[in-house]
């Protein structure tokens, strides 16, 4: 297998060609590529490990969702570098080298969508597939300063995909640019173009952008004004999530902290709703792969192999409880967004991490990120990461999130406000400067 050096993006290029060459079709001209975690006929399916690829066969049939976009009219020009059988969100892969992040070449790129994100940064390709169980789609999205967008949960087939974590488990899109990022949704959710649809209310959730270490000025200001040009301020209305989320969903006291622990650098509710995400996707993780990982015993990174095999020990414990709080948070949300609700998160609570961080020093920074990331992530909501430019020479986001079916109508709003949030986050950086 050749590596590509090109941004270090890619793990292997070859060309699928759409079987029909119409310009009707909306995708035709558009090229993409794909995150190794995707089967394509005739090839190993590496899910970032080369102990992986020398364990298994070749792909005897192509994921659905990759048919899809070819089908759509666009032609796939490769397979991407991700993070060892997914499971990191930095984007680092130890076996074949971290993708360059086009924005910061000195910080991660975020995965474990990695090559996915830097080959759409880096202006390789047009758009291209990734998944997203925790975040890895969203995150490398901030990251590289693109749109990342991850659809409601069960929306997209993931069949012939290896799973993570079935419960979180979708398949997302990077791009560019939102007309792109609109219709390649499109072609993957099997949704008819509509016309937009103006949001019943803008919810802020202050407390949540209390977690972020980027100033309001630069994130949530640009979003309240270009949400005041185009639909009023009326609509805004702005929240305590964690408190909503405790009041709302009771069950979460099973994964409160039971000490006085300092909670100073996180929202209690929301670390909750984090730690009943993560046991899940251990529990899932482990039936899943538990064999392969204790039969073979595979080199992984450092980081990562205390991770996988943390999880492959995880006790079969308050799975149910993990289950009634998707459920209890699902209901939840729908209630407070309402029809054509959105609620706006940060993406990430700041600036991409630098490469080869000690995993310790991070520790505050992924008890954020997951804390935010898992609101989507536990609920089933489609959830788009808006770039905003850069803030200290490094790239910041914005997050939407929709309820759960919502995601051609958050695709639409998206391409509406896109010109003018970079406009005003324009205006903010030369301000700020």
């Amino acid at each position: 297998m050749a590596k590509i050096t090109e941004s270090g993006a890619f793990m292997e290029k070859f060309i699928l060609q759409p079987n029909s060459s119409s310009h009707q079709l909306p995708l035709s001209g558009l090229t993409f590529a794909v995150k190794e975690i995707f089967d394509v006929d005739g090839y190993v399916t590496g899910f970032g490990n080369p102990d992986w690829i020398r364990t298994h066969p070749a792909a005897v049939s192509t994921a659905p969702a990759i048919v899809d976009v070819l089908e759509g009219g666009a032609t796939c020009v490769g397979k991407t570098v991700m993070d060892e059988m997914a499971y990191s969100i930095n984007g680092e892969n130890i076996h074949y080298g971290t993708p360059t992040n086009p924005c910061a070449p000195d910080r991660v790129p975020g995965g474990s969508s990695s090559g996915s994100a830097v080959a759409v940064g880096a202006g390789l390709v047009d758009f291209s597939l990734g998944t997203d169980t925790g975040g890895s789609v969203r995150v490398p999205a901030s990251y590289c300063g693109i749109l990342g967008f991850r659809p409601s949960h069960d929306a997209i087939s993931t069949s012939g995909v290896i799973p993570m974590s079935q419960s979180f488990d979708t398949v997302g899109w990077f791009a560019r640019d939102p007309s792109v990022l609109n219709r390649v949704g499109r072609v993957l959710l099997h949704l008819p173009n509509v016309d937009p649809v103006a949001p019943s209310q803008i919810i802020v959730p202050e407390d949540c952008f209390s977690l972020s270490s980027i100033p309001s000025d630069r994130t949530t200001q640009v979003l309240v004004r270009s949400v005041e040009k185009h639909f009023g301020g009326h609509i805004l209305k702005y929240v305590n999530l964690g408190d909503y989320v405790k009041e709302k969903v009771p069950i979460l006291q099973h994964f409160m902290p039971k000490d006085n622990e300092d909670q100073t650098y996180n929202i209690p509710s929301l670390a909750a709703l984090s730690s009943s995400m993560r046991l899940l996707q251990r529990y899932e993780f482990k039936n899943n792969h538990a064999e392969w990982v204790t039969t073979v015993n595979p080199k992984f990174g450092p980081g990562l192999s205390e991770r996988i095999w943390d999880a492959i020990r995880t006790p079969d414990e308050n799975i149910d409880v993990c289950h009634s709080v998707q459920t209890e948070l699902r209901a939840a949300l729908t209630d407070l967004l309402k029809d054509e609700g959105i609620l706006v998160l940060p993406t990430v609570p700041g600036d991409p991490p630098k490469l080869q961080s000690d995993p310790a020093s991070l520790e505050v920074f992924r008890a954020r990120a997951f804390s935010l990331l898992s609101i989507a992530g536990v609920a089933g909501f489609c959830q788009v990461s808006i770039p905003l430019g850069m803030y200290n020479n490094l790239p910041i986001s914005i997050s939407l999130v929709a309820k759960h079916g919502s995601d051609g109508f958050l695709l639409n709003l998206v391409e509406t406000l896109y010109d003018t949030i970079q406009q005003e986050a324009g205006v903010a950086r030369r301000i700020t400067n």
